[in-house]
C-alpha cells in the first residue's frame, strides 16, 4: 500500500487547530472590494472556523494532519 499523500492545494489553505478544527481564510478579499459592503469587509478579516460538513472534507484532504 503506498503512502496516503497531503494534496498541496489543502496544505497551503487550510490549518488545525488545537482541538482539531479547521481554520481558513474568507473569500471574496482580492480584488472588486469598492462594491462589496463596508459590514462583509469587516467580517471577513482574520480566520474563520470552517462548518462541521466542510471540515470533513477538507480532513479527508490531510490524512498526516
Amino acid at each position: 500500500m503506498p503512502k496516503m499523500k497531503t494534496k498541496s492545494s489543502a496544505k497551503k489553505r487550510f490549518r488545525l487547530t488545537g482541538s482539531g478544527k479547521v481554520r481558513a481564510n474568507p473569500s471574496c478579499k482580492r480584488h472588486g472590494l469598492r462594491k462589496r459592503p463596508k459590514k462583509m469587509k469587516r467580517q471577513s478579516r482574520g480566520t474563520m472556523i470552517l462548518s462541521a460538513a466542510d471540515a470533513r472534507i477538507v480532513k479527508s484532504y490531510m490524512p498526516n494532519a
